[in-house]
C-alpha cells in the first residue's frame, strides 16, 4: 500500500465520491423536470389523449378493488 500512496487513494475516494454525486444530480434534475411537467399536463385545460387514457385505466383498477 505505501507503493499506491496515501495521495492516490485520497484522490480515489474524492473522485469516486464526486463522480456519484454528480450522477444522483443530474438523476434528481431529470425526474424534478418530469414530475414539473407531469404537473403542468394535469392542470392544463385540454388533457392529452395520453391523459385520459392513463386516468381510466386508474379509474376502472379502483373500481375493481374492494374499499377498505
Amino acid at each position: 500500500m505505501t507503493s499506491f500512496g496515501p495521495a492516490a487513494l485520497i484522490g480515489l475516494c474524492i473522485g469516486f465520491m464526486w463522480g456519484i454525486g454528480c450522477a444522483l444530480a443530474i438523476l434528481y434534475s431529470i425526474y424534478l423536470g418530469g414530475y414539473r411537467k407531469g404537473v403542468q399536463d394535469s392542470l392544463s385545460g385540454q388533457k392529452s389523449k395520453r391523459y385520459l387514457e392513463t386516468l381510466k385505466r386508474i379509474r376502472e383498477r379502483e373500481a375493481k378493488q374492494p374499499s377498505s
